[in-house]
């Protein structure tokens, strides 16, 4: 089973040699690994051009965003499964691919999907947040849940069938998409319960109280669009499951 990986990137020569290292790493060998770049300007693309004989394809150009790019990924994947891991992000060990592809063995399985740990930037083996999923009931969406996107693995045939992310929406295009494949579709989905990435804390939505407030808005705009009504109980159980994932992680570090 062929699993495509695609790693976003725009001058990240800090950081995205250890996300490359963690997908070549893998147990799994029938990966197909692309890199879709934003026209760094830092040395990104020569760190990545040193890994050229492992990878499947490299694109350096102008996008519209990290959505965007995401997108020109999946449309270049010819694998069964494809999955997306930011250039900031490493998977856990070497055995994730391994585990998402056991999971695909069965046929049913649309969509897979783990548990994350929130790691320091300077110390990737210190946890801040831990965020713990669990199988995906109906309506769970409406109360907070949302599994976490850099685990997100989705059948090639799914995208192809029922699209892409959503560009109108600039900082919840994960989040439109996967309600969109689970609450409104239906797709089958199975949870693995371990830890499948490693997340370096930050990101475009978490800049500023602004850009939390503006992904907020599109998640309420993103349910709208599908027909569901995201209110007060939505927020509240976001806001509680935020809470115990940095609690887990306090008594992880203890």
């Amino acid at each position: 089973m062929k699993i495509s990986i695609i790693t976003v990137c725009r001058n990240s020569a800090a950081v995205i040699e250890g996300a490359i290292r963690s997908v070549l790493a893998q147990t799994h060998k029938d990966i197909e690994y692309i890199v879709v770049d934003g026209a760094s300007t830092d040395g990104t693309v020569q760190l990545v051009r040193s890994f050229s004989d492992r990878l499947a394809k490299l694109v350096s150009e102008p996008d519209a965003g990290i959505y965007d790019a995401m997108n020109k990924g999946i449309g270049l994947a010819t694998g069964d499964i494809v999955g997306i891991l930011n250039s900031d992000d490493l998977y856990a060990d070497d055995n994730v691919l391994a585990r998402v592809a056991a999971v695909f063995e069965k046929p049913e399985v649309d969509v897979c999907y783990g548990d994350l740990v929130y790691v320091s930037p300077a110390n990737i083996d210190k946890p801040v947040r831990v965020w713990k999923s669990s199988p995906y009931k109906s309506g769970s969406f409406l109360s907070g849940w949302v599994p976490p996107h850099p685990t997100f693995f989705v059948r090639r045939q799914v995208y192809e069938k029922y699209g892409r992310l959503d560009l109108s929406f600039p900082l919840a295009a994960d989040f439109e998409l996967m309600l969109r494949f689970l609450h409104c579709l239906g797709l089958k989905s199975s949870y693995i319960p371990e830890t499948l990435v490693k997340m370096r804390l930050g990101g475009a939505s978490n800049k500023s109280f602004a850009n939390m407030f503006q992904q907020n808005m599109e998640i309420y705009r993103a349910g709208r669009k599908n027909g569901v009504n995201l209110g007060a109980q939505y927020y509240f159980g976001k806001f509680y499951d935020r809470f115990k994932q940095y609690a887990r992680a306090t008594m992880l570090r203890r």
